[in-house]
């Protein structure tokens, strides 16, 4: 991460160091919640672990969604599931935004008094379950009075490898039901599917 963040002289001075230490920290958090979603699993314990090589892409995002005087006409970020496997959200202790959509409603993540991590599971995650974990839609609404800031960091697979259902989920009775595609270009796929509003993850089922 240390070397290839790229960011120009300005930010590296400013915060380079904290980044790279916070991303760090943040890999141990989604190694542990990859052992324990293998232990449910019944898979062996760093199965999902081993997923993620040391080519695999860890990708930070520092989001700022200024006072909108009209909330109910604008988005902070429209409806979408995220694309990687894991994201590691530092959310905004004061104010909250993010939504989750079940069964047709949109639930509100309230804010805390304190600065909370909020974990959320990508469609990658989905695809290497055969279906197991779901990625949610979620989206981002705003706020008439006050801003709002979050940290979100994704971690996903090595763009150069193909994503498919893990061997180790697949059965007789529980064949595929993804097929496999490159990362590089099931990400390609998904900026192409979110700008229509659909999730590419739905394209890929058997």
């Amino acid at each position: 991460m240390r070397e290839t963040l790229p960011i120009g002289p300005y930010i590296q001075n400013l915060c380079r160091d904290d980044l790279h230490e916070y991303t760090s920290k943040s890999k141990r958090i989604k190694d542990d919640i990859l052992r324990a979603v293998a232990k449910l699993l019944e898979l062996d314990e760093d199965c999902l672990v081993n997923q993620f090589s040391n080519r695999a892409l860890t990708y930070a995002r520092f989001n700022y969604y200024p006072p909108c005087p009209r909330p109910d006409l604008v988005l902070g970020i429209k409806p979408h599931s995220d694309v990687y496997a894991l994201t590691v959200l530092l959310m905004d202790k004061d104010v909250a935004g993010l939504q989750f959509l079940r069964d047709g409603t949109w639930y509100n993540v309230p804010s805390a008094s304190n600065y909370t991590l909020l974990i959320n599971v990508g469609v990658t995650m989905e695809i290497m379950t055969n279906g197991i974990f779901k990625g949610p839609v979620h989206r981002v609404v705003t706020n008439s009075e006050k801003e709002r800031m979050s940290v979100a960091v994704f971690y996903g697979l090595d763009p150069e490898r193909e994503i498919g259902p893990i061997a180790q989920m697949l059965t007789e009775d529980q064949p595929a039901r993804y097929r496999e595609m490159k990362v590089k270009d099931f990400l390609v796929a998904h900026l192409e599917h979110f700008s229509r509003g659909e999730r590419v993850v739905d394209s890929l089922r058997i």
